[in-house]
């Protein structure tokens, strides 16, 4: 059967093209052409929103499949580049601590690195736990460095945790030195009631210290208070010298210079030989 319909095929189409166009071939062509034509433009027009809509499904399926890889993959580029952020900070907050140690040159001491594991929201971040303790040398007292400044001392320690009170807890004072042309001493406290701001107090009242002046550690005791820190670790700017405060009360307003806020990692200084490191005045 199949070589019989190839075979009328091949007569057909031999003859078709053999023949003029007036042939009867060539008119059944035509009639048949006239007949259909129509049918297929009708078709073609009642069928032509069935293809739209059926290529809108088709557009809209794979536009949304493309949505949601494109989500995907910018969710995890931008969990990357969070970690490369916070890379980026913990990189930037270590080289100022080894500045630091290289800068003021704290031989007698033993740096060691910890990671903040914990803070205490309810304290305003006075307080931090890191992951370090007595079996790694840390001692209570201990001066803590973050971010290339000071940030607080050992409060508590046990064997593989400790525990930071900052210098903007209440409890907290530093004998200070601002930087201005004599050097001029005084204690820094907390402002009470803003963590974000420390008050440098006792200095002299004509003192010539101006706003964004440096504040370091000065490295001896002032009355009761022992001198826990070598001297020269910055602590923070003076932000305000309002000369009418100091002339009256002797006292002006200090910024930290670490984030107290965002520590990821803090370096204690650990001093087996401490008392040949603190100096002291009688």
């Amino acid at each position: 059967m199949l070589a019989v319909l190839v075979g009328f095929s091949l007569i057909l189409l031999t003859a078709y093209f053999g023949e003029s166009s007036s042939s009867p071939l060539h008119s059944v062509q035509r009639g048949i052409v006239e007949v259909f034509s129509p049918i297929q433009e009708g078709a073609s027009k009642v069928l032509s929103p069935v293809r739209d809509v059926a290529g809108w499904f088709s557009d809209t399926i794979h536009a949304k499949s493309q949505a949601d890889q494109l989500r995907k993959q910018n969710e995890k580029l931008q969990a990357q580049v969070s970690q490369y952020k916070q890379a980026w900070i913990e990189n930037q907050q270590l080289r100022n601590e080894v500045r630091l140690e290289n800068t003021i040159g704290i031989s007698n001491y033993k740096p060691v690195s910890a990671d903040v594991i914990s803070r205490d929201p309810t304290l305003w971040y006075l307080t931090l736990e890191v992951d370090k303790g007595s079996q790694d040398g840390v001692r209570v007292n201990d001066p803590v460095l973050g971010d290339g400044a000071l940030v607080g001392k050992i409060s508590t320690v046990a064997p593989t945790v400790s525990f930071i009170t900052l210098i903007t807890d209440h409890s907290s004072a530093v004998t200070a030195e601002a930087q201005d042309q004599y050097g001029d001493t005084g204690v820094l406290v907390p402002a009470v009631g803003d963590p974000t701001r420390l008050l440098l107090q006792y200095l002299p009242r004509h003192a010539p210290i101006q706003a964004g002046q440096q504040v370091v550690t000065a490295g001896f005791k002032s009355g009761p208070l022992d001198s826990l820190f070598p001297a020269g670790i910055p602590i923070g700017t003076v932000s305000n010298a309002n000369q009418n405060t100091l002339i009256n009360s002797g006292q002006v307003t200090v910024t930290p210079t670490a984030d107290l806020r965002h520590l990821p990692s803090v370096r204690i200084l650990t001093a087996p030989n401490a008392g040949s490191v603190r100096a002291q005045v009688p």
